[in-house]
C-alpha cells in the first residue's frame, strides 16, 4: 500500500522528513538555505518547522513511536 494512502505511513514520513531536515540544516546550512524558494524549498520550510515546533515535533516522534511498537 502507498503511503499517501495510509494515514500513519503518511505521519511516518512527514515527521521523518522533518527530523532530516532539520539535522542536515545543522550540519551543513548552506544546502538547505540556498533553497528558499520553488520546489526545494520545501526541505527549507520543513526545516523551520523542525526548529520552531521541536517539542511538538518530538512529542509527535514519541507518539508515533509508541503507536508502531504498541499499536499495529
Amino acid at each position: 500500500m502507498l503511503a499517501i494512502f495510509n494515514l500513519q505511513s503518511l505521519l511516518t514520513i512527514l515527521l521523518l522528513s522533518i527530523c532530516t531536515c532539520t539535522y542536515l540544516r545543522q550540519l551543513l546550512p548552506s544546502i538547505i538555505d540556498r533553497n528558499k524558494v520553488g520546489p526545494l524549498g520545501t526541505f527549507w520550510k520543513l526545516a523551520r518547522i523542525g526548529e520552531r515546533k521541536s517539542p511538538y515535533v518530538s512529542f509527535c516522534c514519541i507518539a508515533m513511536a509508541f503507536s508502531i511498537l504498541f499499536w499495529t
